[in-house]
């Protein structure tokens, strides 16, 4: 092929006509990830997110649906001076941003107090260890009812007169005693032993007499031996 040849092809109506649709293809692709994403993620947009403590579920949901935003209830709580299904907590918090599309977790008051298992502390903590543990999980306590046994040691725990096991679910706002021991123990034997001097020393032995036959007609003879 000679360079005239070349030339003629490289500057031929159809080469440009190529190189012109393959520019508008790029130029296509790179304006449509452009607006695509802005659209995908409502670039430029921002919704205040009010705070909806102590807001109705309901309420809040018509409220943040008009603007778009969903919101999910993601746990339970329980406040007995607020009223059931009103918004304990929430995430974002108020006066936070979202785009539209976006979910908003709430925690509600539940009507009832939340069912919470007993923790491994029966026969495996002491008096202070489990009553920090069950505090912090949210349960009332009583006072500990005392027993027989090692000192501040849990041998169990009581709720309304049943005994109560590890992993059995207890509603938090019901109180519970634990079974603790006081440190003293009852002797179930008492072994009296009576020493040479009439007290209780153990392994002591009495005096005793040992009576020989009489000799020659003579009356008997007696040793003493003591230990």
């Amino acid at each position: 092929m000679t360079s005239r040849d070349f030339f003629r092809k490289l500057f031929s109506r159809w080469v440009w006509v190529n190189i012109l649709a393959m520019a508008l293809v790029v130029i296509a692709l790179i304006t449509g990830v452009k607006y695509g994403l802005n659209a995908y993620t409502h670039h430029g947009e921002a919704i205040l997110v009010p705070n909806f403590r102590g807001m109705n579920i309901e309420e809040a949901r018509k409220l943040m649906n008009s603007y778009g935003v969903n919101i999910e209830v993601s746990d339970s709580g329980r406040n007995k001076t607020l009223p059931a299904d009103c918004i304990l907590l929430q995430n974002p918090v108020g006066g936070s941003h979202v785009k539209s599309g976006r979910t908003v977790y709430v925690t509600i008051n539940s009507l009832s107090s939340p069912m919470v298992a007993i923790p491994d502390i029966i026969d495996n903590s002491s008096l202070r260890e489990a009553e920090a543990k069950l505090r912090s999980l949210g349960f009332t306590l009583l006072s500990p009812k005392y027993v027989e046994g090692e000192k501040d040691w849990i041998y169990g725990i009581i709720c309304r007169g049943k005994n109560l096991s590890t992993g059995e679910k207890v509603a938090t706002d019901v109180p519970i005693a634990l079974v603790v021991g006081s440190g003293t123990y009852e002797d179930d034997e008492q072994l009296d032993f009576v020493g040479a001097d009439g007290g209780d020393t153990p392994g002591s032995q009495d005096d005793f007499e040992i009576v020989t036959e009489p000799e020659d007609g003579l009356p008997g003879s007696t040793v003493n031996i003591a230990e």
